[in-house]
């Protein structure tokens, strides 16, 4: 592998931790749909530990607007309610002592412009990082040309299939951006 391919491959690989971490960062903008995303990140203090919910529980979704928790053992129900509840994901806990249910309240038409909002600032960050890849890489590219280690005409194709890479992580970051927006303002 050239150089200049060791370039365009440390480019494509932070852009596709950008990906990444952009699909998990609008994960948590609630679409008004049940999502066991929903639960990411919630820790539940346990057996002398922090747990993550799906390690202490069965997560379903019997219906669009119904998350049921069913922990594997009833006696930490009272320590999984606790921990939704310290949660900014907004919902209230309701239990039997065997299940828990989180219930999705309906978005308004002004909520769902504000995740709108928020969902396309999220976005641009991403596309500005991808951008910041992209510029960082150019120069590496630059200084393999100063440094004799590849020729002018290399460093102009090299650059061509950079910019293609960037485009192509543009377009995703537009293509999971729409999918969201249509999430949110659909129900």
């Amino acid at each position: 592998m050239s150089a200049g391919q060791q370039v365009l491959s440390t480019a494509e690989d932070l852009m596709k931790k950008s990906i990444e971490k952009l699909k998990h960062s609008l994960v948590s903008l609630r679409t008004g749909r049940a999502s066991p995303s929903l639960l990411e990140g919630i820790k539940v203090e346990c057996y002398n530990s922090v747990m993550p919910i799906n390690q202490v529980a069965g997560v379903a979704i019997p219906d669009s607007k119904t998350i049921e928790i069913k922990p594997w053992d009833p006696t930490i129900i009272s320590s999984i309610e606790k921990a939704i509840n310290k949660s900014s994901i907004g919902l209230t806990p309701m239990s039997d002592g065997k299940v828990i249910w989180l219930k999705i309240p309906p978005l308004t038409g002004e909520r769902r412009q504000e995740l709108v909002k928020v969902a396309k600032r999220i976005a641009e960050e991403f596309r500005v990082s991808i951008r910041n890849d992209r510029r960082l890489c150019h120069e590496e590219i630059k200084k393999l040309e100063r440094d004799k280690k590849i020729a002018e005409d290399e460093r102009f194709k090299f650059e061509a299939q950079l910019q293609k890479v960037t485009d192509d992580y543009i377009k995703q970051v537009d293509s999971i951006l729409a999918n969201k927006e249509k999430g949110i303002l659909e129900d």
